[in-house]
């Protein structure tokens, strides 16, 4: 018969590798993830212009998650033939402006 302390270290060793499989599913599925964004932002290099490029690539280093919101935007434009040739900085910019919530006014009215 199992001792106590027999019984704890198996649980441990099976709660351990348990956490171990999905780290590794996790990790597994991250760098997935970044090979489609690669794939997504080789597309979006061949639709945008210089400064629209330079643009997104300013909005990827200061909002990681912005860019990626606008990639699948644009990439989901273009399969739908919504977008055809180059796309402008002016027009990212309105997709941009789209993209981002409005935000209320308050105005504080003192008596």
């Amino acid at each position: 018969m199992p001792t106590l302390d027999e019984i704890k270290r198996k649980k441990l060793e099976n709660l351990m590798a348990l956490q171990q499989e999905r780290m590794q599913e996790q990790a597994e599925g991250q760098a997935q993830m970044q090979q489609q964004i690669g794939l997504m932002e080789n597309a979006l290099r061949q639709i945008l212009t210089k400064e629209a490029l330079a643009r997104y690539g300013s909005l990827k280093t200061a909002h990681q998650e912005k860019a990626l919101q606008l990639l699948v935007v644009l990439i989901q434009a273009v399969q739908k033939g919504q977008i055809k040739g180059k796309v402008d900085d002016s027009t990212l910019k309105k997709i941009l402006e789209q993209l981002t919530p409005k935000k209320r006014e308050i105005k504080i009215k003192r008596v």
